[in-house]
């Protein structure tokens, strides 16, 4: 929700506020990654149960989230730097890509573990 918010501040001009905003996404994102890491090293990987089509769908939306999460942290760190610098030319042009593949990484993670744990 946060990338969101910000994308619609930063489209408003509000260009503080949006910064206020991708600062607390990143922040999240750091810390959600931080856990993320340190329960799989504690639990390790966690099998798929189901069988037949749905598991093909639930491969296919995993490994396209874990390559594209793979290259989050480091476009997200480049995104802020260029921005936290004043460089917005350089800054925005990395995040037209930057925003789609973290919302899709954001927005997939959380139908993965749906998938993973409710289902």
């Amino acid at each position: 929700m946060l990338l969101v918010v910000a994308f619609v501040l930063i489209r408003q001009g509000r260009r503080e506020a949006h910064k206020r905003v991708m600062l607390a996404a990143f922040a999240v994102s750091s810390l959600f990654l931080i856990s993320y890491l340190i329960y799989h090293a504690q639990v390790g990987s966690v099998h798929y149960p189901h069988t037949g089509f749905i598991r093909t769908v639930y491969l296919s939306i995993l490994v396209t989230h874990t390559i594209l999460a793979a290259s989050v942290p480091v476009l997200a760190v480049v995104t802020l730097r260029r921005g936290l610098k004043g460089n917005f030319i350089r800054h925005k042009a990395i995040a037209r890509w930057a925003l789609p593949i973290w919302l899709y990484v954001s927005v997939t993670g959380v139908v993965v573990y749906l998938m993973l744990y409710q289902f």
